[in-house]
């Protein structure tokens, strides 16, 4: 589902596009204008939703890790064709306003226009796996109002999640990023995201959709004082769902080596290299929430 503002975009490029083909010295113009908004587009917006650098393939010359951006009200979805699936999903988290309405989950998902194998609701039906989202619904509501909730039921969001790792381990890390780590500093931001290592598998309805090996979160914040702090996590689909969140901490470099892909890198290589390293749990008073039940 498109945001209003991507549909005041395609309305205006349709217009240029037909005075175009009318008047042939309209190019002169609509190219400085194409090129204005790809620059923005690229160097502002899609940057306002991730920390220090747009996730990116750490060599181009790997297929499975190309993505195409999506650009939503709240966040931003680096999408494979390829697998059916965001290999990574990046947005910004603050605490909660009091006043925040609680909005009613919607009872469908969406298809993306965008994506190219067009993935549907009922791809996933009777196939063993949850809708499980990568932009949460219940934070991104809650803090960004209903058109960006909305937008976290388009399908390019949406993974295969084994019930009860979508119900009640990630549930519980979900609960405790927009809980707990949000009183720890102004903003956190959060990069999520699918990992694939064994053999593909697909869902049985929606052959288009690769089913991953396991799914991580990257967490990072900037302490009014104090250097940056990380902290990741890597589960695989097949868990209890009661197990203590600690017990899927990881260093960033192992996302990076099962993913491909590259977080930070417009940080300082040195400060990035050891950041990306490290596995720092104090820092976020994990284990204050790292044993909470889940709601399901």
């Amino acid at each position: 589902m498109a945001s209003t503002n991507h549909k005041n975009l395609i309305r205006l490029a349709i217009v240029v596009i037909k005075l175009v083909i009318k008047r042939p010295a309209m190019l002169l113009f609509s190219i400085p204008l194409a090129a204005g908004w790809y620059g923005y587009e690229v160097f502002m917006a899609r940057p306002a939703h991730s920390f220090q650098g747009v996730p990116q393939a750490q060599s181009w010359l790997t297929p499975s890790t190309f993505t195409r951006n999506f650009r939503s009200d709240a966040f931003l979805v680096g999408y494979s064709d390829m697998r059916g699936n965001p290999l990574w999903v990046s947005y910004k988290i603050k605490p909660v306003p009091k006043n925040a309405k609680r909005l009613k989950r919607p009872s469908r998902f969406n298809k993306d226009w965008r994506s190219f194998n067009k993935v549907t609701h009922d791809d996933y039906l009777r196939s063993g796996y949850d809708r499980g989202h990568m932009a949460p619904n219940y934070a991104i509501s809650r803090l960004y109002g209903k058109q960006a909730q909305l937008e976290t039921f388009t399908m390019t969001n949406i993974t295969p999640q084994k019930p009860k790792l979508n119900r009640k381990l990630w549930q519980r890390l979900e609960a405790a990023e927009i809980g707990h780590f949000t009183k720890l500093a102004d903003e956190i931001w959060v990069t999520t995201g699918t990992v694939f290592t064994g053999d593909k598998k697909y869902l049985k309805n929606g052959s288009n959709v690769e089913i991953p090996d396991a799914f991580y979160k990257v967490y990072a914040m900037k302490p009014k004082k104090g250097e940056v702090k990380l902290l990741a996590f890597l589960m695989p689909q097949k868990v209890k769902g009661n197990e203590s969140l600690a017990k899927f901490v990881v260093s960033i470099d192992k996302i990076e080596e099962l993913t491909g892909l590259d977080f930070f890198h417009e940080l300082d290589d040195k400060i990035e290299d050891k950041l990306e390293a490290t596995v720092d749990t104090k820092s976020w008073q994990l284990a204050t929430v790292a044993n909470i039940p889940s709601r399901f």
